[in-house]
């Protein structure tokens, strides 16, 4: 199944056809493995890897660094899963290091995203501080390189 859910988060948009034949399966036990990996919640959905700035996308993303003070019954999971609720959170990590949680959101403009930080997610009872990290510019996203295709330059090796 490793090897199913490789091909697919390298394109999602094989067919169960192109799939079997890449893995010397039938059409059949590829789609016996998709509703396996649908049914336990393996498979989340699919999307489109897109380059904001060649679609003209004018969203705002940020990524927010958030201390959290874990709860007695249930850690950092209940807070985390409150915040992944919102509408603007696109993504959202359980992080080690110097912060709790990494909280991907995107906006309108930087206004929009501003306001969710302290109207939403500061004022949570737990949330111990944050910290806000615009997004400038996408050189690599879900292993896809974005912008311009130039050839292929080899890093220059130094002693």
């Amino acid at each position: 199944m490793d090897s199913l859910l490789d091909l697919l988060q390298k394109d999602a948009r094989l067919t169960t056809r192109q799939i079997a034949e890449r893995l010397g399966q039938s059409e059949a036990e590829v789609e016996e493995m998709l509703a396996v990996l649908k049914d336990k919640g393996a498979i989340l959905g699919y999307h489109a890897v897109v380059d904001p700035e060649r679609a003209g996308q004018r969203h705002v993303s940020a990524l927010i660094e958030v201390k959290l003070t874990p709860e007695r019954d249930g850690g950092f999971d209940k807070l985390a899963q409150r915040i992944a609720r919102f509408d603007q959170v696109t993504s959202c990590y359980l992080m080690s290091g110097g912060y709790d949680l990494a909280v991907l959101v995107e906006g309108e403009d930087l206004r929009e995203v501003a306001r969710f930080v302290s109207e939403k997610l500061s004022t949570l009872d737990g949330v111990i501080s944050t910290a806000t990290h615009f997004q400038l510019k996408v050189y690599k996203q879900s292993g896809f390189i974005a912008g311009e295709t130039h050839a292929e330059e080899r890093l220059a090796v130094t002693p």
